[in-house]
């Protein structure tokens, strides 16, 4: 099956050790062998984007899952807006002279809203992947490293986008734990 740009990757530990990388049906199935041919030990599934510590439904038939997504019907919700547009209404809270300019503006309230919210995005783009790489590692450190030596000088160093302490406190760390949690914060120094 060839991965399509929206599909969701998931990366398996067992204790420190990565397993395996895969889409839900076959993270799935190698979570339920693991469970049994890991004894005591602790089987954690990541998401690959977020850094997510998520739980794997072992009742489900993995063989199951593909089918189930497809079978699903998403049914939209009818809102306010101009939906073949792609625009949808919701609320927002403004002070009242917060209204009176947008009101003021050309095209309305509506137009200058999404103008500065989109000059705000576009100018906001380069903070936006950083703090999402921040983090998703966060998120796993937490979940995986939180006792491993280093690890909260490693928080402090990746929230202060310092790359060389982030990697000198993470010597002592399992390699594949430190390995993911680089792959994670990649982005999360800014450019070279």
């Amino acid at each position: 099956m060839k991965p399509t740009e929206t599909e969701q990757f998931y990366t398996v530990f067992a204790d420190s050790n990565r397993v395996i990388r895969g889409n839900l049906a076959q993270v799935t199935q190698s979570v339920r062998v693991l469970t049994i041919t890991n004894g005591t030990g602790t089987v954690l599934v990541f998401s690959d984007k977020t850094g997510q510590q998520i739980d794997i439904d072992l009742r489900i038939n993995s063989v199951e899952i593909p089918e189930q997504l497809e079978k699903a019907e998403i049914i939209p919700q009818r809102r306010p807006g101009r939906p073949r547009l792609g625009v949808v209404g919701k609320e927002v809270t403004l002070l009242p002279r917060h209204w009176d300019w947008l009101n003021l503006q050309p095209g309305g309230a509506s137009v200058t809203l999404r103008k500065l919210v989109e000059q705000a995005r576009l100018g906001s783009r380069q903070k936006d992947i950083i703090r999402f790489s921040q983090e998703a590692a966060y998120r796993f450190m937490s979940a995986i490293a939180g006792n491993e030596e280093g690890y909260e000088e490693a928080c402090r160093a990746l929230f202060a986008s310092n790359r060389k302490a982030f990697d000198e406190n993470r010597q002592s760390w399992p390699p594949d734990v430190r390995t993911f949690a680089s792959t994670l914060a990649a982005q999360a120094f800014g450019p070279e």
